[in-house]
């Protein structure tokens, strides 16, 4: 069944269907609402991401940055709008605003997050399981992939964020900053085509932030896609190819980052980074 018979049968439905129309294009969101019970915290946010772009987004505390990365790797499942993620086209449809839509089914989900991978704030890796254990759980279970493989790839990923040598020891025996960067790796270990992080930096110790940090410029710097929430102006500014500032649920600002940050051209978003820079 194709996608257009499909949603004429269930108009509530999300329908999913190849996508060919912008090879370079990783992920476009098209006015994508969320609320949680009567509080609506996304109110028809549109971006896009090409391949190569780093995209920081900004905004303060309550703006719907971290719903609207949830949104785009379906954590979350919009209210309504559209989401092209890697080459699949995911409608959500609410006729009338007063009906939930539909999930997914798990195939998709599962398709569509080993390709748009997800680094989050607290590290999320399995306390029980070894280092390396966590770096091969999903390409060995979930994409199915050769044992041999997936550990060689593992160790090569390890060895690029800086902890080979702890690829037997647990989660528990790192410090945070050591955890997170494990968690980048995992992301890695699927081969996604984008990466979200969602303010990876925020939990850790001062002194532990700089090291995720300089292995999220070398990932910019290999041309990876990414979307980062983040605090950390200076990666914005010097890092990140574009620049989106949330402000209670809308973009208020957006625009190429070394600009934004040199003249701001929303006096919200001239504000916020000063305040950041206290």
């Amino acid at each position: 069944m194709n996608a257009i018979a499909a949603r004429a049968l269930d108009p509530q439905r999300e329908v999913v269907a190849p996508d060919h129309t912008a090879p370079r294009e990783k992920i476009r969101v098209v006015d994508v609402r969320k609320s949680f019970g009567d509080t609506p915290v996304l109110k028809g946010v549109s971006l896009h991401a090409d391949a190569g772009d780093v995209i920081a987004i900004l905004g303060p505390s309550g703006s719907g940055k971290s719903t609207l990365l949830r949104c785009v790797n379906l954590l979350e499942t919009p209210d309504s709008g559209e989401l092209h993620l890697c080459g699949e086209r995911v409608v959500v449809q609410k006729p009338g605003g007063k009906q939930r839509a539909t999930r997914l089914d798990q195939r998709q989900l599962t398709r569509i997050r080993t390709r748009v991978a997800m680094v989050f704030q607290n590290f999320h890796l399995w306390s029980h399981r070894t280092v390396l254990q966590n770096v091969i759980e999903a390409p060995l279970f979930v994409q199915k992939r050769a044992r041999s493989e997936c550990v060689d790839e593992a160790e090569a990923l390890l060895d690029k964020v800086g902890l080979a040598d702890k690829r037997h020891q647990y989660p528990a025996n790192l410090s945070g900053g050591q955890q997170q960067r494990v968690a980048i790796a995992r992301a890695l270990a699927t081969r996604p085509e984008v990466l979200l992080f969602d303010e990876p930096t925020s939990a850790l110790d001062p002194e532990l932030v700089g090291e995720v940090l300089q292995v999220m410029r070398k990932l910019a710097e290999e041309g990876r896609t990414m979307l980062v929430v983040t605090h950390e102006m200076a990666f914005a500014r010097d890092v990140s190819t574009r620049t989106v500032f949330l402000y209670d649920g809308l973009i208020e600002a957006e625009g190429d980052s070394q600009a934004m940050f040199a003249s701001p051209q929303s006096e919200r978003f001239r504000r916020f980074i000063k305040r950041a820079g206290e």
